[in-house]
């Protein structure tokens, strides 16, 4: 769950960077690839904090795992999406796929230990 908050406050950092620092640095083009990081960043914050909160209420080794994939999936998608953006590092897009894998693994997961735990 501190994992998440850190996430969240950074999200909320790069979202207010991007709109008042980049929009007028990036082409249209590299700031929606920005945007879209900072996005999934956001969203998997908020669900990376109910997941720690549902370990805690129904504990599960499924929970503990798809915690570390949707940790991995930030990083790894939204980190490189962010990343490509602002220096323009073109090998970074072969990393957003690995965290997108990284991110439904870590959904499915998730569903696993909900279903585990509620039948």
């Amino acid at each position: 769950m501190l994992c998440a908050t850190i996430a969240g406050a950074l999200a909320v950092g790069l979202g207010a960077f991007g709109a008042h620092s980049l929009q007028d640095l990036l082409a249209a083009d590299r700031l929606d690839v920005y945007q879209t990081g900072v996005r999934y960043l956001a969203i998997h914050a908020i669900v990376l904090f109910i997941t720690g909160w549902i370990a805690v209420e129904r504990p599960h080794k499924a929970f503990s795992i798809a915690g570390v994939l949707l940790i991995a999936g930030m990083i790894l998608f939204s980190g490189s999406l962010v990343l490509l953006a602002v220096f323009n590092y073109r090998v970074l897009g072969a990393v957003a796929p690995v965290g997108g894998l990284a991110f439904i693994s870590g959904w499915l997961i998730l569903g696993l230990g909900t279903w585990r735990t509620v039948r």
